[in-house]
């Protein structure tokens, strides 16, 4: 599993690459660029998803573990 520093890099890193990409397209229109464009954007999306998934693991615990507490609360209240 990666860090969210690892993670924050990465994004980083791809969208400096981004801007180098929109200025190319600026001065002339290449699908090729487009299309690269297009790429590294669903690429960040996965990765904002990634870090932010992580981030709420790390502050409130493994979505399995919270479901598991939820339905053992939600037990002892029915059968209060």
């Amino acid at each position: 599993m990666r860090t969210v520093r690892e993670i924050h890099e990465e994004i980083e890193r791809l969208s400096d690459e981004r801007v180098e990409l929109w200025h190319s397209l600026s001065s002339e229109y290449d699908p090729k660029v487009r299309e690269e464009i297009r790429r590294i954007d669903t690429a960040l999306d996965g990765l904002w998803d990634e870090q932010r998934a992580l981030r709420a693991r790390v502050r409130f615990g493994d979505r399995e573990q919270i479901v598991a507490r939820a339905r053992v609360e939600e037990r002892l209240e029915r059968a209060a």
